[in-house]
């Protein structure tokens, strides 16, 4: 079997807890505890909680809605695996998170195509306040997936996930100035696409 990309944290990142009643974050625990002892039920109670998160976050990656099958699949055959170290219900969203964005970047860059750009000759430029619409988001959208693996992760776990940079860099094990660097140059780089053709984003097209 596949070894695993990511390792589990011996504490739980210092997550905000869902927007949940107390009773739902206390039945989201309770079937974390019973899966634990080894309850086949509980366990696919946090499947049912979770696998769209994990489907969602899987195929904007991924795009293929088969890949991001394939992947949400795996994701929760190794969650079970790493059961008896996940200490809370926040913990685990956390850990699927971190193992669907380090799969999908290690499948991406396995991926036959071509190279995508670097984003570090990309322009400084600051990201406009547009209305909602719906045609402009929808390409938007794909030029996110054309963005280089890690960068793309970074994006959509700060617009799509809503994660701040400081969870994101723990969700991908990287420095914050680190996050920071490639929210700044890819935000200026879709800036730049949005005119372009479909294709690889090229690095320095005219904005």
């Amino acid at each position: 079997m596949e070894a695993d990309p990511v390792s589990v944290p011996a504490t739980a990142p210092e997550l905000p807890e869902p927007s949940l009643p107390v009773d739902a974050r206390g039945a989201r625990g309770a079937a974390l505890a019973r899966a634990q002892r080894g309850e086949l039920a509980a366990f696919r109670e946090l499947i049912h909680t979770h696998q769209g998160a994990v489907y969602a976050l899987a195929l904007r990656m991924l795009k293929v809605p088969e890949d991001a099958e394939e992947l949400a699949q795996d994701v929760f055959v190794s969650a079970h695996r790493h059961l008896g170290k996940i200490t809370s219900d926040a913990h685990l969203l956390f850990w699927l998170r971190r193992t669907v964005c380090h799969r999908a970047i290690d499948r991406l860059r396995r991926r036959p195509s071509q190279p995508p750009a670097s984003l570090d000759s990309a322009e400084d430029v600051a990201q406009p306040e547009q209305e909602h619409d719906p045609l402009l988001e929808r390409h938007l959208h794909n030029l996110v997936l054309r963005l280089p693996p890690v960068a793309r992760a970074v994006v959509l776990l700060r617009y799509q996930e809503d994660l701040d940079p400081p969870e994101i860099a723990d969700t991908l094990g990287m420095p914050l100035n680190t996050v920071k660097s490639h929210l700044k140059r890819s935000l200026a780089l879709l800036r730049s696409a949005c005119v372009g053709a479909d294709g690889p984003i090229a690095a320095g097209s005219p904005p």
